[in-house]
């Protein structure tokens, strides 16, 4: 009988003991899903710059046409006063200079085009950058967008934008959205200077091509060390590049010089 009343004390004890073990292991799967859901919650992706991001930029419904290069749409370089270089510049398309007559450091600066100095080319190459800036600074639409300060972290759909003073890629980089359309043009007017940062970028997407990217700067254009920019370039002064600058596009100045510094320029 004693025997008996132990094998039922520990089949009792037993029991609990299973009991105790399914309540821990209920309330361990609880809090597994509870921090898995929190967890969650906090891996949603962010901004990586909330205050870029939070500039809307609208579709706009009005097309642009393209700018025409005339003669400038062989040269990747066009300069007013003069042309200097240090280091190992790459230029991939032809080299215009007039009025000036200075060119420097090639070499150690390789073009691999053709240079024209106050040649006929050259010379009708200056009428049609007056005739192309003169163009894209007059583009109107009901839509257009303007644009103020830092651009960085903006995505830029096809349109017609304005600046009433400077613009800046700074806080981020700069993507174009073709939207699908290989021909989207994109056309930004800028009343004084044009800048970028070290480092900072510009990406295209969606069909979005360099060819159809045009800045018309009312004064000088400036590119941060190993920055990465696309489009032709339309501006009243200068453009300079500081080492490493890369350009996939063109680099037209009306009436100032450009200067470079070990930088890779490839005409679209």
């Amino acid at each position: 009988m004693k025997f008996i009343t132990t094998v039922r004390q520990q089949r009792n004890l037993k029991n609990k003991k299973m009991k105790r073990k399914n309540i821990i292991t209920a309330l361990a799967l609880v809090s597994i899903i509870f921090i898995v859901g929190c967890k969650k919650d906090n891996d949603e992706p962010q901004p990586s710059n909330p205050s870029a991001s939070a500039q809307t930029v609208p579709l706009q419904s009005t097309s642009q046409a393209p700018v025409a290069m005339g003669a400038n749409a062989t040269l990747a370089i066009l300069a007013g006063s003069a042309i200097s270089n240090t280091g190992a510049t790459h230029i991939t398309g032809d080299m215009g200079l007039s009025p000036g007559t200075s060119i420097g450091g090639f070499p150690p600066g390789i073009l691999v085009g053709t240079q024209h100095i106050n040649d006929a080319i050259a010379t009708q190459a200056k009428l049609d950058l007056t005739a192309a800036y003169n163009d894209a600074a007059g583009r109107t639409a009901t839509d257009i967008v303007t644009l103020s300060g830092n651009i960085g972290g903006m995505t830029l759909t096809p349109g017609l934008y304005k600046s009433t003073s400077s613009l800046a890629v700074s806080s981020g980089d700069v993507t174009f959205d073709g939207k699908g359309n290989v021909n989207s043009v994109f056309i930004i007017q800028i009343a004084s200077t044009l800048t970028t940062t070290a480092g900072r970028k510009v990406f295209l997407t969606n069909g979005a091509s360099a060819a159809n990217i045009f800045w018309q700067v009312g004064t000088s254009a400036t590119f941060g060390t190993t920055s990465v920019f696309k489009g032709t370039i339309l501006a009243m002064q200068s453009i300079t590049f500081n080492t490493g600058a890369t350009l996939n596009g063109r680099a037209l100045a009306r009436t100032g010089a450009i200067v470079m510094a070990g930088n890779a320029i490839t005409v679209n």
